[in-house]
This record gives structure tokens, C-alpha cells and sequence, in this order.
């Protein structure tokens, strides 16, 4: 199987370029045909224009060419002739396999007949040696990750149990040599996780706390320390604030936070970042019974302030309140959360783009710089000071929401005030990117896994920022 980068590329022999040209074949990015070889079929994959080969087009060419060979049990490709000097060898690999793996992904956990995907083996054409395995090794891991995190994403909440979600966080642990610990619901209140207990409190379904650690080998150098948390909403029907029906179909993502932070710690040991992470993931669902959290309610935080619940649906905030809380108190040198936390950040950005934010810049400048080298976008917006009067209550520290506009920003300001002083901190809300109904490149149907590969390419390069 070649892949073609405009006239750049040498046509496998035997190929005749009229087929492709009577078949409008233009070599554009993850454009694939099949067509007869000599001996064997033969696809060939576009790259675009020679001199603009990136890693994103390498990965979604990777991705289009496993989609369109999992009938076949093995493939042959040839992709560094096509590669020019301007793309790191070794990056292309990495992304290389990253989109084979990525593109071949599907989940049938519950279906009685799975769509068949035979692709066993991929044989990689070109010099070899340590730096080439390492490299395609390591995008296969990362990719990897990213799987296991959609996995998580399109189980069923009712399946997903906090209780199953945090099982299987130990199981990870525990596979990949990690510390963890996981406070069930009598821990939870001796911790003091008000928010976390106020939106469990109309579920069946007890919570867990769950913090996963890693420490990098005695050896190695290490840079400091970084907090990840993620919202682990295992299902949101919205509380007493219901959902209409349609807005919860799709609520078994509201995880997808959690579901990343876990991704990463999974691939953490093999990746071996020169930084210590922690993970910490709050874990419930939002649901209507009988003693559930009612609007007007005041909740008392882990870090003791008080919020006024309006809005039982503006849930994903006040459990994040808590893990930032508990985060902060090992100073670490930074802290990143990431949750589909608002609709409006998915209004003013659409379904591809995470909004990113923060109080430190030189933090939220290694987070992008992460979203640009991984391909998965995000747009720094803003959190201005005067909007943080839209959370006043009369009758609590602050309340869980603002007004009707600017949403995305004012829960970003309501997350600051859990984040301790001078502690770096950035928030992905990632509401828009989280979950699609459409293939695209490296993207799947359902969750897509999104913050792996970039908070894995964030902490690999990690630098202390200077407190803000």
C-alpha cells in the first residue's frame, strides 16, 4: 500500500497513474483508492501537497487507510518516501501509527455481532533501527490510550457505575505499577466532598473519590509535579433541573474528563514523562430521586466556601470544586481539569474545538502548544474579572451559575475560586469534542478520547510555570 504526496510520490510498479486520474484521485489528505498492483491489490493514500505534510495529515492518512483495510488481515505500507525533510521521521511515524490505530478503532461491547475488523499486522516500509520501533511504538501506546478512554466514554451509564468506573481505575493502577486510592461514600463525607455528595444525593448509585499516582524512576531527573482531574459524571440527567429527553441522550459522555485523566495514567508508565502526575477523578451520576439536591440548596465545599445550587444541572462544577480542592492541597506546580462542562462553550466554539483557560499563561501556553503538535484544537478564552459578579449570592459564598450569556466563562471563574493562591491552573472545557456522531480522520463515532494525546505530549515536555 503506498501513500502519495502529490507529484512527490513514486507510483508502486505496476500502478498506472490514468486509473487513479479516470477515478479523480487528487492525492488529497486521507484520500484512499484501491486499486489492481501487479501481484496485489494496492491503496494509495493522499498526503497533499508535498511541501505541507504535518503529523495531523500523516495521522489522518494513517486513520483512512486502517478504516479502509480492516477486511484485510495485514497491510504493507510505504509512507517515509513520501515524507519530506520539513516532518520529523520519527514524528511521522509516531503519528502513523497513531491514526492506524485510532482510524481502525470501533466498540461492540454490546452487540451480538460486531462489525468485523480483520487487520492484525501492519509491516512499515524504510530503515529501520531503535529510534523508528521507538517511535511507532510509541504512538501505538498513546493511540491505545486514547481507545481505552473512548471505551469508557460509549459504555452505558447504567453499566458505568461510579463504583465499576472506579474499579476498573485500580485495575489500571495496578497493571501499570501506579499508586491509588479510591474513598467510597462513608470516605467521602469524612473528606468533606460537599459537592460531590450534594449531586449524588438523588442517586442510587453511591460515589467514589478515586486519586491515581505516578512517580518517575529514581533515575530520571524529575521537573515537578502536575495535577490532572477530570469530571466523572458516569450519567447526567440534569437533577431536579431535568434534561429534556433528547439532551440526555448522549449524557453517558459527561465522563469523557475522567475518562481522559484515566487514558493518560494507563499509557503513563510507558510514555515515562520526567514528572510526578496525579490523577484525581470525582465519580457519580446526576439523577431525580426522592431526597435529591433541590435549587436553593447551599453546599459546603472541600475547600469550606458555600455554593447556592440554582441549577442542579450545572452539576459537572461542583464536583470539580472538590477535586480542585483536594488537587491544590499538595501544591503541586500545576494543575490542569478537563469536562464537558457547558453548552456555551460548545455554542461558541462548535463540536471540535475545546475551550482552554487558565490563570497562569505560560501553563496555558504548554497546554496549546500540546493541542497544536497533537492535533486536538483548542481556543484560549478569557475570564474576565467583571463577569464574576454574576455568581454573588445572598445567601452563600457565590451560586453555581450567572446569567444567560458568557457561560463558559463564568463556570471557568467559578472553578478559580477552588484553585489555591499562586497554584498555575487551566480548565479544557471540552463539551464540543468530547462525543460525535460522524467519522473524520483519527475520529470515530462516540467518544473520542479527546485530552489523551495532548496532556501526554503536555506532561513529556512539562516545564514548572512560574506562579501567576
Amino acid at each position: 500500500m503506498g501513500v502519495c504526496s502529490g507529484d512527490g510520490f513514486d507510483w508502486p510498479e505496476g500502478l498506472d497513474r490514468r486509473v487513479l486520474d479516470g477515478r479523480g484521485f487528487e492525492a488529497k489528505p486521507g484520500q484512499v483508492e484501491i486499486v489492481s498492483g501487479a501481484d496485489r491489490p494496492v491503496a494509495v493514500v493522499g498526503l497533499g501537497p508535498p511541501g505541507q505534510v504535518t503529523a495531523a495529515v500523516v495521522r489522518r492518512a494513517g486513520a483512512e487507510l486502517a478504516r479502509s483495510a480492516k477486511r484485510l488481515r495485514r497491510i504493507t505500507v510505504s509512507v517515509l518516501d513520501a515524507v519530506h525533510s520539513e516532518l520529523d521521521r520519527r514524528e511521522a511515524l509516531r503519528a502513523l501509527a497513531e491514526g492506524m490505530v485510532l482510524g481502525s478503532y470501533s466498540y461492540g461491547a454490546f452487540k451480538t455481532e460486531p462489525a468485523p475488523n480483520k487487520l492484525a499486522t501492519v509491516t512499515i516500509i524504510g530503515p529501520g533501527g531503535r529510534a523508528v520501533t521507538a517511535a511507532l511504538e510509541r504512538g501505538r501506546r498513546v493511540a491505545e490510550a486514547v481507545c481505552f478512554a473512548r471505551d469508557l466514554v460509549n459504555e452505558p451509564g447504567g453499566s458505568l457505575t461510579p463504583a465499576r468506573f472506579a474499579g476498573i481505575a485500580q485495575e489500571v493502577a495496578e497493571r501499570e505499577g501506579l499508586e491509588v486510592s479510591v474513598l467510597d461514600l462513608d470516605g467521602i463525607r469524612e473528606a468533606g466532598l460537599g459537592g460531590l455528595l450534594g449531586v449524588n444525593r438523588g442517586s442510587e448509585q453511591p460515589p467514589r473519590f478515586v486519586e491515581v499516582g505516578y512517580t518517575p524512576a529514581p533515575e530520571v531527573e524529575c521537573r515537578g509535579s502536575v495535577a490532572l482531574v477530570g469530571k466523572g459524571l458516569t450519567f447526567d440527567a440534569g437533577g431536579l433541573s431535568i434534561k429534556t429527553g433528547t439532551g440526555m441522550m448522549t449524557m453517558k459522555c459527561d465522563m469523557s474528563g475522567g475518562a481522559a485523566v484515566l487514558g493518560v495514567m494507563s499509557a503513563i508508565s510507558s510514555v515515562a514523562p520526567p514528572v510526578r502526575v496525579t490523577g484525581y477523578i470525582p465519580m457519580t451520576d446526576n439523577m431525580l430521586g426522592g431526597d435529591a439536591t433541590r435549587p436553593g440548596d447551599v453546599l459546603t465545599m472541600a475547600n469550606g466556601k458555600t455554593v447556592e445550587v440554582l441549577n442542579t444541572d450545572a452539576e459537572g462544577r461542583l464536583v470539580l470544586a472538590d477535586a480542585l480542592s483536594v488537587a491544590c492541597r499538595t501544591e503541586p506546580d500545576a494543575v490542569v481539569d478537563l469536562a464537558t462542562l457547558t453548552g456555551a462553550c460548545m455554542v461558541a466554539l462548535g463540536p471540535r474545538v475545546a475551550g482552554l483557560m487558565g490563570n497562569n499563561e505560560v501553563w496555558v501556553d504548554q497546554l496549546a502548544d500540546a493541542a497544536e503538535r497533537t492535533g486536538e484544537r483548542v481556543w484560549r478564552l478569557p475570564l474576565p474579572e467583571d463577569y464574576r459578579s454574576q455568581l454573588e449570592s445572598p445567601v452563600a459564598d457565590m451560586k453555581n451559575i450567572g446569567g444567560p450569556h458568557g457561560g463558559a466563562l463564568v463556570a471557568g471563574l467559578f472553578l478559580s475560586n477552588f484553585v489555591a493562591k499562586g497554584i498555575p491552573w487551566a480548565h479544557l472545557d471540552i463539551a464540543g469534542p468530547a462525543f460525535t456522531d460522524s467519522e473524520d480522520g483519527e475520529i470515530t463515532k462516540g467518544g473520542t478520547g479527546f485530552g489523551v494525546r495532548l496532556l501526554l505530549d503536555t506532561l513529556e515536555r512539562f516545564e514548572p510555570p512560574v506562579p501567576a
